[in-house]
């Protein structure tokens, strides 16, 4: 995206990024609002490497995945050979995307509207599921609920969030800082890199943050009835102390 914001390209390094996403915490949630008809079609909007696309392809189920990053879809495209899955990867941006099918279910998992910056961005990725979705069809999404006492407390030091081994051999660790700018809403997060014990470079992870009633405003206007919102993957529900936005929309 042409923008001053970004995330850096280890960041999406497809290795590095499988070795550090591994959980699925947020799978049953997406698998409980599965249509029961497998014959229903599914759209997955920004993909990544396919950590829920596979997942959902083996349940038996027709599912497209969409992202903007050729080695993450390369990466899901080789891992869905390895277990015989013939799933469809689609490059494409998802402010722009424009395919030939409806789809019963459209999902954006894993935080990625954070990398929405602008509401005109949001707004355009909104009407590209709008205009790919069935009549009756579900939109599922999840993303962070701000955390203002966990921010001001990341800005004071760095701090170590992750240390992992990728599959190609290397010992990584990373390290973060972040300073939050109240005028844009964006976190401007740092991850400072480590690999197989040596400095490797600084990676921008910079995330737009939407507040509560933002977003259910910014959904509303764009045309979505809110059927639930939860707080946790488990469908508590949504409340000041939780740590994510998670809704049901049609």
């Amino acid at each position: 995206m042409k923008s001053k914001y970004n995330v850096g390209e280890l960041i999406y390094d497809a290795n590095i990024y499988d070795a550090m996403n591994t959980d699925l915490a947020d799978l049953p949630f997406y698998q409980k609002w599965l249509p029961q008809n497998k014959e229903a079609k599914l759209l997955e909007l920004c993909c990544g490497t396919g950590r829920l696309t596979l997942q959902i392809a083996k349940a038996g189920y027709t599912i497209t995945g969409v992202d903007f990053t050729p080695s993450m879809l390369e990466r899901a495209k080789i891992k869905a050979a390895e277990i015989g899955l013939e799933v469809e990867f689609i490059e494409a941006d998802i402010r722009t995307l424009e395919l030939p099918d409806k789809y019963d279910l459209i999902f954006i998992p894993f935080n990625s509207i954070h990398h929405l910056y602008k509401n005109e961005d949001l707004f355009q990725a909104f009407q590209t599921v709008k205009s790919h979705l069935k009549t009756g069809g579900r939109f599922l999404l999840d993303c962070f609920n701000p955390n203002i006492q966990y921010i001001v407390e990341a800005e004071k030091q760095a701090g170590e969030i992750a240390a992992y081994t990728t599959v190609d051999g290397r010992q990584v660790l990373i390290k973060q800082v972040m300073k939050y700018e109240s005028k844009t809403q964006i976190n401007r997060i740092e991850w400072h890199y480590f690999i197989n014990g040596e400095f490797d470079s600084i990676q921008n992870l910079d995330m737009r943050l939407f507040f509560p009633q933002e977003l259910d405003a910014y959904l509303i206007s764009n045309g979505f009835e809110i059927l639930h919102k939860f707080g946790s993957f488990d469908e508590q529900p949504f409340a000041d102390e939780s740590e994510k936005q998670i809704y049901v929309c049609d």
